[in-house]
């Protein structure tokens, strides 16, 4: 029986203060595992899969700048992703000080943290990375590529995906996705995921106020890396998840993340967006079996 408890520590990245949630504690004997969490979650959203991954290690989560019980930014470029990954080195920092972290994240977690996997930004704080969605990069070179075919089916892809997308386009919107939330998508949102994903979200006492910030982070975000994509590369050993039975996440552009990362694997499952609830089990075993090939002490020994 697991008896790890979860705690609470504030950490400080000026001027904000956020919440960190651990389970158990750094130590030379075991590898410590960050999960990221996405829109519009808090780091709540991990509980099921933290109190299974505790058997074995030292688990951290966070709520991410304007989510949860962390502090809420005073302006919109404030969520620009250069924060965002200075947010993440210092929690790895307060958490992990002596030892390089297993990072995993999904949606807006993994496209923040893509930001500073890319160009081996995190290199001597991240031993392996495990991601359940595409960099924004390699969604814009998809789109770019797309339209330069020049033909029906490229034109019919990018139709598609923007179709499936269009809640993006939605929030770079003014005034109008923020009336939405408070006008009572809040009190729908776990009803809709259910009947879309049969997944039962958490209903987050912080939903509302998590939602209405974090459009931030389409707004100040998205538009340069879909029009002028980079190419930077990592050497970070990463994991991609394809999770078949995601709407929101395109096969294609995932598996095109070889082109990035020099050493990737692919694990397919047979799960939806929210796969650390639906599976939490199944996940807990996969993120197990992968880091256990990244042991650091092992692989030092």
């Amino acid at each position: 029986m697991n008896t790890t408890t979860k705690t609470l520590q504030f950490i400080h990245v000026n001027p904000l203060k956020l919440a960190v949630y651990e389970w158990g504690k750094s130590s030379p004997e075991q590898e410590t595992i960050v999960l990221l969490h996405g829109y519009p979650d808090s780091a709540e959203v991990w509980d099921r899969l933290a109190d299974k991954l505790s058997e074995q290690f030292h688990v951290v989560s966070y709520d991410v700048r304007g989510t949860g019980l962390s502090d809420i930014p005073a302006r919109q470029k404030h969520f620009h992703s250069d924060y965002l990954i200075e947010d993440l080195k210092q929690v790895i920092a307060a958490t992990s000080p002596n030892k390089a972290v297993h990072l995993v994240s999904y949606d807006w977690g993994s496209l923040q943290a893509w930001e500073g996997i890319l160009g081996d930004r995190l290199k001597d704080q991240v031993a392996s990375y495990t991601a359940m969605t595409p960099s924004l990069d390699a969604i814009g070179w998809w789109f770019r590529r797309e339209v330069q075919k020049n033909s029906f089916e490229g034109y019919s892809n990018v139709v598609k995906r923007m179709t499936s997308s269009s809640y993006m386009v939605f929030f770079q919107l003014p005034v109008i996705p923020e009336l939405s939330w408070r006008a009572g998508l809040y009190k729908v949102w776990p009803k809709f995921v259910a009947q879309l994903q049969k997944t039962t979200v958490p209903v987050s006492k912080t939903m509302l106020k998590d939602a209405l910030h974090s459009i931030a982070l389409y707004r100040e975000n998205m538009i340069k890396p879909l029009f002028l994509p980079s190419s930077r590369k990592t050497t970070i050993p990463t994991h991609m998840l394809i999770l078949t039975k995601d709407p929101f996440v395109p096969r294609a552009i995932s598996e095109s993340m070889r082109e990035w990362v020099e050493n990737i694997e692919y694990t397919e499952i047979d799960a939806n967006h929210w796969v650390m609830l639906s599976h939490a089990e199944q996940l807990a075993q996969i993120l197990s079996d992968y880091i256990g090939r990244h042991n650091q002490s092992k692989n030092a020994a």
